[in-house]
């Protein structure tokens, strides 16, 4: 079982959205997922301490089956953590989850991890029959048996949205366990407090605004584990962001990509469509998109980290419409050069 090198760690967190090649077409789902197996290789190769796929359902989003990307690049890794960024609990089979995280778990040599959500994207629930009007409770309850089967003991477990366990071993076991779990939180006082009380660490996605919004969560959790004589697990924030080689280049190169994706998102859910002012305002100090060259988006996470008191930060790169040739480029000046100066802030 491999373990990290330091008490800050950095990762990397990709929704495997669609990009274009080299004459401007997009790639096929196929390419993709073959991309995305080479960006793991090259995190790995480029010293960074994780990688993350979330799960997602749509066209420009095609990573459905991320468990078995995540196998593909196990077998040509040996160094870098392996995980989710999120699964969607509230959509699947805890069982089926568990079963599929330690089977990773044996492949990786104890590399594996799992980010647990409820779906900020919702395309999972109807296309496996769920019903949003459950949305709380589908979480609650399949997180509570998620807990109960890291213990990996016979499991007796009841509730209402699916059969009961009575006894039941779930295989395979680990040799190293318990798998490394993470609740993945947006900004709700309850999520914070149902990851403290079962045991999890504490995943903060940041996509927007100042990151010091999300400073009460974080002590929230804190106090709660305390209040709830839990062992101490760790903070991390997932938050997107692109690095090129200056910060010129990185706005220049994300921003046509950035207004198109969020456009359609927001009249899809209904949020006010982007504009290059509240772009720029983002990728600012104050913003929660880490955007520029290595120094700049090295600087901006250090800040983040230390106010927030967390030990982990996972760049979400890409989007979809991004060259592949920019993005290769954002892995590897984030593994090579904002990783090192990361770090060394944080010991300083």
């Amino acid at each position: 079982m491999t373990t990290y090198s330091s008490g800050t760690t950095l990762g990397l967190d990709t929704f495997g959205d669609v990009l274009t090649d080299d004459a401007g077409a997009p790639m096929s789902h196929a390419e993709t997922h073959r991309g995305l197996v080479d960006h793991g290789v090259l995190a790995d190769q480029v010293g960074l301490d994780f990688f993350g796929i979330g799960e997602h359902h749509t066209e420009e989003m095609p990573l459905s089956a991320p468990d078995l990307v995540l196998a593909a690049v196990a077998a040509r890794t040996s160094r870098i953590h392996l995980g989710s960024a999120v699964t969607v609990l509230s959509s699947d089979d805890p069982v089926r989850v568990f079963q599929r995280c330690s089977t990773l778990h044996a492949l990786s040599d104890g590399r594996a991890e799992v980010v647990l959500g409820r779906g900020s994207s919702t395309e999972s629930f109807p296309l496996f029959g769920y019903d949003l009007a459950d949305y709380d409770e589908l979480f609650e309850e399949k997180v509570d048996l998620f807990a109960r089967l890291l213990e990996e003991e016979p499991v007796h477990w009841s509730g209402r949205t699916r059969p009961p366990l009575t006894g039941q071993r779930v295989v395979p076991r680990t040799e190293s366990g318990p798998i490394p779990t993470w609740i993945g939180v947006g900004g709700s006082p309850e999520s914070v407090l149902r990851t403290a009380r079962h045991g999890m660490s504490l995943m903060l996605a940041v996509i927007g605004g100042p990151a010091a919004r999300f400073r009460p969560f974080a002590d929230l959790f804190r106090e709660a584990q305390r209040r709830l004589d839990r062992q101490a697990r760790p903070i991390g924030v997932h938050s997107p962001g692109h690095v090129a080689d200056t910060d010129a280049a990185a706005r220049e190169q994300l921003f046509p990509h950035y207004l198109e994706v969020l456009t359609r998102m927001s009249r899809q859910r209904g949020f006010r469509p982007p504009s290059r002012e509240v772009f720029e305002q983002e990728v600012s100090e104050n913003g929660s998109w880490y955007v520029g060259s290595p120094e700049t988006v090295a600087r901006k996470i250090a800040a983040t980290l230390r106010t927030l008191g967390a030990t982990r930060f996972d760049l979400k790169y890409g989007i979809a419409g991004l060259p592949a040739g920019a993005v290769l480029r954002n892995i590897e000046l984030y593994g090579t050069k904002v990783a090192p100066m990361v770090r060394d802030l944080m010991a300083s």
